[in-house]
Parts: C-alpha cells; structure tokens; sequence
C-alpha cells in the first residue's frame, strides 16, 4: 500500500476503529476492515513532556471571545495548508458519518463519542480536517492528525472537557464497547504528558485492538472560549504510543477565537 493511501485509511479510524474496521470480538470486518488492518502507522515516537497536560496555568490562559461559531466561523478558525509549517490541511473525506458504536459503561460514555467523532454535548456546529506533514511524503510513517472543531452553546464547551477528564480517570481499566459490527474491547485508558494549549486542555491514550494487536489511539482535546478542537492520532502497526506534533496543536490553539 502507497504511504500517502495507507495514512488517508488511517485518519478515518476515528469514525470509528470499532465501528468501521472492526467487527464481533475486533475481527475486522468487509472491505474498511482489510483496508485498517494494513493501514500504516502515523509517527509511532512516544510523548516526551515531562507533566500530565490539565487546565493551563492561568498566568499562559489565553483570552476569548466567546462566540459560539457556526460552521463557517468554524472553518475559517482552522488551520489551512501553509500556516503551520509543513503540514498539509485539507477536509476530512467521510468526516460527516460518524461512528454508532455504544459504551456499555455509563462513565466512559464520552471517550466513546469522541472515537466515534462526535463529541459530547451535542455542538452547535462541527468540522473535519486531516493534517499531513507533507516533508515525510512517500514514508510509511508520515504523520497524519485528524482534527474535529467543534462549537458549543451556554457551558457545553467546558461540559465536554469536564467529562472527559473524569471518563480517563473512571475508565483506567479499559471498557468495552458494541455496535452495528458487534462488541470491542479497549484495554486501557491514560492520561498523557502532553504540552498543554489553549484554556484548558487533555491528552490521553485509549488502546484498542484490531485482530488481537493493540492500536495505541491518542487523542489530545483543546478548548477556547466555546470552541473545542479534538486532536487525533494513531499507530496501526508498531503498537507504540503516537506522537501528536506540539507545534502543530499550538498553532491550531492560536487560531481559536
């Protein structure tokens, strides 16, 4: 498989990996299944900083508007190709059909939506970008990042950030999930050393599985004002913790309004 092809199939793993590649007890299942299971990995390096990432110091929290953005306001906040150095942005292909897959634990419930691309509350308005970084062209490991941007009305912005931080803490232990392709497992769930950005923010790891390997799923989760941005990144084949790029997380923070 061509590297660009093989990191296009992996940036669509976030609609779901259970529900779109895996099947009863994470066999894949039909044509997506065989083509995420020979998906090559994003960069396969692990985390580095030296802290869990939480709420920013409040001395380095930046202002906001407030604004709740449709989904026009929300694509013009995104990053676009040639603002963050050599990385590629373009749409999502397929970013509107979202994940089913149901958490049979009540509390991880919202690490589940946010595998399955649709975070929770319910936005106001979504957008779907996939992030390249176009100076590893050609290698099987080039650096693909899903972004999800979404907008939410009254508190369902700070909500969102508020239960998913308790679901990485109440879910350590790994959950399990069903859906229109039957069950899957996820065996762990941890909170990551990741730089943090924007007004608050969280990065964690969740570990799935496709045919019995473990799919390391890192996920950092930015918000700004009513805005939340879901970073995403995956190893398909090493079964390494992926590194998500600080630098690109940081210019898409210093977009939001």
């Amino acid at each position: 498989m061509k590297a660009r092809t093989a990191a296009m199939a992996a940036t669509t793993a976030v609609l779901c990996l259970a529900a779109t590649a895996c099947g009863p007890d994470d066999k894949p299942s039909g044509k997506d299944g065989d083509k995420a299971a020979g998906t090559s990995a994003p960069a396969s390096s692990p985390a580095t900083a030296s802290s869990p990432a939480a709420a920013p110091s409040p001395t380095s929290t930046p202002t906001s508007s407030g604004k709740v953005l449709d989904k026009a306001g929300l694509a013009a906040a995104a990053l676009t190709t040639g603002e963050a150095g050599t990385y590629e942005v373009t749409p999502m292909q397929g970013g509107d059909e979202t994940g089913t897959e149901r958490s049979e634990k009540k509390e991880c419930g919202p690490l589940v939506a946010v595998i399955n691309g649709a975070p929770e509350p319910a936005p106001a308005a979504t957008v779907f970008r996939t992030v390249m970084d176009k100076a590893e062209e050609g290698k099987d490991d080039q650096t693909v990042v899903t972004e999800i941007l979404t907008s939410h009305p009254r508190d369902g912005a700070r909500q969102l950030m508020r239960d998913v931080r308790d679901a990485v803490r109440a879910c350590a232990g790994g959950f399990r999930t069903s859906g229109e392709d039957g069950p899957s497992t996820y065996s762990e769930v941890k909170q990551l050393p990741l730089a943090p950005a924007g007004q608050e923010s969280i990065a964690y790891q969740v570990t799935g599985s496709i045919e019995g390997d473990k799919v390391p799923l890192v996920f950092q989760l930015v918000r700004t004002g009513s805005t939340v941005v879901t970073f995403y990144v995956a190893d398909f084949i090493g079964g390494r913790t992926p590194e998500l790029p600080a630098d690109l997380v940081a210019a898409q923070a210093a977009k939001l309004p």
